[in-house]
């Protein structure tokens, strides 16, 4: 069984138009079910270490608390750099460890969901629904292309009450309407964290989430961040892609998907050309 985390930054509802939020993703990390344990005690060992062996008690980690320019909470007045070791490390721990990572990232202003006529059982103006249903999509694929016909999958979503209805429609018209050869089949379950507050993984796809979008957003010119900032964020977006499923929008099968297919590729967002010659970054 392979477990696959979402988690979301940069939602806005159906506000296409949030100049502070202009990009939104959801994605996260893929743990095999045999690999989950090693992982979660190396996370917890980062952690300890960050904090010399005195994590505050309940602590919960979150990406703009550390990642804010003053630090949140337990961060708060801490040194920048050390913080953005903290999160060097953690996405380290990641491509260390081979786990995958997936992402959609959709540029709220290009989302002419208007124009979308396909049949869809939610309303395109939500990047949210679009984005979560084109990541099942990927998913979906990779489990079914590359990890075998005895491989199964479970999503497990972080809680937002504002779409629990629409999620639970979304996969259940996934897996059992339209033509059977356009189902879902590989990905066995949905699921919610039973603590999302306390799953390690979550919080670690919080992290990949994060630095994904405030990237594309510096790329694309919606952030003006120091030029130490943007290199961060870059070296951290260089290490994420080289585990990513795939880079580009899978298309969603089925007879009159065309319009939401062209909505999804021309509202997707990935980084301008040469990017990595511009941070001078290793290719792959």
């Amino acid at each position: 069984m392979h477990f696959f985390y979402l988690d979301e930054t940069g939602d806005s509802g159906a506000n296409l138009q949030d100049a502070n939020q202009p990009i939104f993703v959801v994605g996260g990390i893929s743990v095999r079910d045999e690999g989950w344990n090693r992982t979660q005690a190396e996370f917890q060992e980062i952690i300890d270490a960050y904090f010399e062996h005195n994590c505050p008690a309940n602590f919960e980690l979150h990406a703009t608390d550390i990642l804010c320019p003053d630090g949140r909470g337990h961060f708060a007045g801490r040194p920048y750099d050390g913080r953005a070791q903290l999160v060097r490390d953690i996405v380290d721990l990641v491509c260390e460890r081979s786990h995958n990572i997936h992402y959609v990232a959709l540029d709220k202003s290009r989302l002419n969901y208007e124009a979308c006529t396909s049949p869809l059982c939610f309303s395109p103006e939500h990047p949210y629904l679009c984005a979560f249903d084109s990541l099942i999509t990927t998913i979906n694929w990779f489990v079914r292309k590359r990890l075998g016909s005895s491989a199964r999958a479970m999503i497990i979503v972080d809680r937002k009450e504002q779409y629990h209805t629409k999620i639970e429609e979304i996969t259940k018209e996934r897996r059992f309407s339209g033509a059977a050869a356009h189902r879902i089949k590989w990905v066995v379950e949905f699921s919610y964290p039973i603590d999302s507050e306390k799953n390690y993984m979550i919080q670690l796809s919080d992290i990949i989430v994060y630095c994904i979008r405030m990237f594309l957003e510096t790329e694309h010119g919606h952030r003006d961040l120091p030029e130490n900032v943007k290199l961060f964020f870059a070296e951290c977006y260089n290490k994420i892609y080289s585990r990513l499923l795939r880079a580009t929008p899978m298309e969603r099968p089925g007879r009159g998907f065309a319009p939401y297919n062209n909505l999804i590729s021309a509202a997707w967002c990935k980084p301008l050309n040469k990017w990595r010659t511009r941070y001078g970054l290793p290719n792959g």
